[in-house]
């Protein structure tokens, strides 16, 4: 311990005393990487088993189950659009989504399903979704390939990069993204790739202005594209290549490296180009892509201007359109999750299990056809609704945005309102009902709350225009307590009074895209109602980046409103030690289910390593601030420059999320989760090696010890994703007493008694 407190350079303590730096160990601050530390052969031979074995995890059993799942009702959706040229409005951008429409048309797919509802059946319906699925299973394996070469790149060894790729190779969360039609295979690939490009670029960024520094300068460009080209979050690995950008810059600013302020000028401007204009540039190609396809009307038009509504041709839907008048019987669908307004000769109980009161009135719900209703909607009189003008004397008039409306029940003949009442499953959302002669007469005690007025979503909300069925999306608002008429089905009623109906609700947060609803149909016009007559309107032109401009306001604004609390929504302190997860799928029938969770076991090894970083870096810090230098040099530009950065990388992918108001999942965490299991891998290495001043001469990776450790690791890891697999495939039946052994943490699954 006196060697330690030593300050005098002397025989004992000469090895604890950092001789000044040269300017070669300088320039060496320029570099993240190192030689790799095995023979080539075994890094490729691990890389290719590794690859195998995520290949087999990911394409096993992937036709499994043959209806839509979570999020493919979103994304399957859009690449229909794309493929039938339909106009739709998303707040991602579209490069992933014109990949998996890409994808489909290869397999001969037209478009012709509309992923309406989870559980609805692809086999009925003739799609290729296993082959869709397998865009998401050969990204999600090509993964683990590139973060294994990132990892060689940096100078790791193979059991340190294979040490890695098992972490992410064996996650349930990954495997459960990488097996369904969405968009989080492509993210993490892209960032992955960003990471490996950025890593070769670090090794050669010593030799500025040569073939391969500016090759591998703009392969991070391009990758930085191709991450904000799918997802928004995308900005935080751009804020994670710009912190090593930045202290690159920095370095380079430096006097002593000899650099004239016309060089250094020189070399911002470079990597501005490569990394920022370049890559906006294909950004920007996505987008002229994405209007070149979409030149139909379609169920986006709502959400644009009436100018860029005139640029798109005609669909089929606007052939079928009908403008809605008073005295018009109808059926009104809800966008998101396609149920029908529904009443019913049934009434709340007077108590709820939680024992709030409710009005004790006619139910009013949601239905989805398949589920609870056979053929069409039009065939049931419970989900017929006559809009009438207030006072009752418009019948034939058109009904317009803004004016008000009641809508009369035809199965009961009372009117829909709303009241300062919780409704049945939200306490903060008002209940809908219906109401009986005089109390909802000219003048009754309830007639002001059976008042509502249609209103655009999108651009449009104050315009007052004509509606029509199948393209005007369009918001049900009650005048006396501005709520939006709601459904959703992530909660439905209970069976016994609720049938298993959705609950039909006020919203308050009226901005949010869900309160969308479409006038589905008019039953019983007439034939010679002259609303069957059809006159095509002329197709204008505005430039592309006047659309552009609009969409990216419209994506940003609508992204910021996403605050809407779901069942399955967590912040993300709960991400790290995958505390909880989101229900993907339920078979009610045979009692199977996907659970999205991660790998609780690599999750938590990952988040300790991260704990052990700062304390070392704290130790580091604390130590030479009193003169003792235990880490060599190269010890501690490996822990400063490569761990470091791979840590402040995995910041940015995390840290911002705490800042978002937004509805926020599990799945946001695996980008920073593949960048934590690289930082894993390369901490594991570190704390087996020898990088102390006072262990002798015999520097660099201890092998048997790294091996030892990274077995103790591994393994339950392995054994963690055997044990939760059939929540990741869903192709087992659990008995209950197994599936309450899986509900760790916060996890609650289903068909638990």
């Amino acid at each position: 311990m006196s060697q330690l407190r030593s300050r005098k350079p002397g025989p004992s303590a000469a090895a604890t005393i950092r001789e000044p730096e040269s300017e070669d160990a300088t320039a060496e601050k320029l570099t993240l990487t190192y030689e790799p530390k095995d023979p080539e052969y075994k890094y490729y031979g691990a890389m290719m088993i590794i690859t195998l074995i995520a290949a087999y995890l990911r394409f096993s059993n992937l036709e499994f189950p043959s209806r839509v799942v979570f999020d493919e009702v979103h994304f399957g959706k859009f690449a229909s659009y794309y493929l039938e040229r339909t106009y739709f409005f998303d707040l991602h951008p579209p490069m992933a989504k014109l990949l998996i429409a890409a994808w489909g048309w290869l397999a001969g797919y037209d478009g012709h399903f509309k992923f309406d509802n989870i559980n609805d059946d692809y086999l009925k319906h003739d799609v290729p979704y296993a082959w869709l699925r397998s865009l998401s299973a050969v990204q999600g394996t090509l993964v683990v390939p590139v973060l294994f070469l990132t990892m060689k790149t940096l100078g790791f060894s193979v059991s340190a990069a294979l040490f890695s790729s098992v972490l992410v190779a064996f996650d349930n969360a990954q495997i459960n993204d990488s097996r369904l039609i969405l968009l989080d295979a492509t993210l993490i690939l892209a960032v992955t790739l960003t990471m490996y490009c950025y890593a070769n670029y670090s090794k050669v960024r010593t030799q500025p202005w040569s073939v391969k520094w500016w090759f591998w300068l703009y392969a991070t460009g391009i990758s930085l594209s191709l991450v904000i080209s799918t997802k928004y979050v995308g900005v935080f690995t751009y804020a994670a290549i710009g912190v090593g950008i930045a202290y690159e810059l920095w370095i380079l600013l430096d006097a002593d490296r000899g650099l004239s302020m016309v060089q250094f000028t020189y070399h911002f401007a470079a990597r501005a180009w490569a990394l920022i204009i370049v890559p906006f540039c294909l950004y920007l190609f996505w987008f002229y892509l994405h209007f070149a396809i979409l030149t139909k009307s379609g169920p986006g038009n709502n959400f644009m201007s009436s100018e860029f509504k005139e640029t798109l041709e005609e669909s089929e839907l606007d052939v079928i359109a009908k403008s809605l008048q008073y005295g018009d019987t109808i059926t009104i669908k809800h966008q998101d999750t396609g149920a029908f307004l529904h009443s019913h000769d049934f009434v709340y109980p007077l108590r709820y299990e939680d024992g709030r009161v409710s009005s004790h009135t006619q139910q009013v719900t949601a239905v989805k056809p398949g589920q609870h209703f056979t053929g069409d909607a039009a065939d049931d009189e419970n989900n017929l609704w006559i809009v009438e003008a207030p006072q009752g004397d418009k019948e034939g008039d058109g009904v317009f945005t803004q004016d008000q409306f009641r809508l009369r029940h035809v199965g009961t003949g009372g009117y829909m309102l709303t009241h300062d009442v919780a409704s049945p499953l939200l306490s903060t959302n008002e209940e809908f009902t219906v109401g009986f002669n005089d109390d909802v007469a000219v003048g009754g005690r309830l007639y002001n709350d059976t008042l509502f007025r249609f209103r655009f979503g999108g651009k449009d909300h104050k315009a007052r225009k004509q509606i029509k069925t199948k393209t005007s999306q369009i918001k049900v608002m009650h005048v006396a307590t501005v709520v939006a008429m709601w459904t959703h089905d992530d909660e439905v009623l209970p069976q016994e009074w609720g049938f298993g109906h959705q609950e039909v609700s006020g919203n308050k947060k009226v901005a949010e895209s869900n309160n969308l609803w479409t006038i589905d149909e008019i039953v019983g016009m007439s034939e010679d109602d002259p609303r069957n007559v059809h006159e095509p309107r002329p197709v204008k032109h505005i430039p592309f980046l006047k659309k552009w401009w609009e969409l990216q306001g419209l994506m940003f604004r609508h992204n910021n409103q996403l605050s809407s609390e779901h069942p399955y929504a967590s912040q993300p302190d709960a991400w790290p030690l995958a505390l909880s997860g989101v229900s993907f799928w339920n078979d009610n029938e045979n009692k199977r289910q996907i659970f999205f969770v991660g790998n609780i076991i690599g999750f938590w090894v990952q988040t300790a390593l991260l704990a052990v970083f700062v304390g070392l870096v704290f130790a580091d810090l604390v130590t030479r601030r009193r003169h003792v230098f235990i880490l060599t040099n190269q010890a501690r530009s490996r822990l400063y420059h490569t761990l470091g950065f791979l840590f402040i990388a995995w910041g940015c992918h995390y840290f911002p999320f705490f800042l978002m108001h937004r509805q926020k999942f599990l799945h946001h965490y695996l980008p920073a989760h593949v960048i934590a299991a690289m930082f894993a891998g390369g901490l594991v290495e570190f704390l087996t090696s020898n990088n102390s001043t006072l262990r002798g001469t015999h520097m660099g990776l201890r092998r048997k010890k790294n091996l030892l450790v990274s077995a103790l690791l591994i393994i339950p890891v392995i054994w963690c994703f055997y044990f939760f697999s059939p929540l990741t495939y869903g192709n087992v039946v659990l008995p209950p007493d197994e599936v309450r052994k899986r509900q760790w943490f916060d996890i609650i699954l289903h068909y638990n008694k």
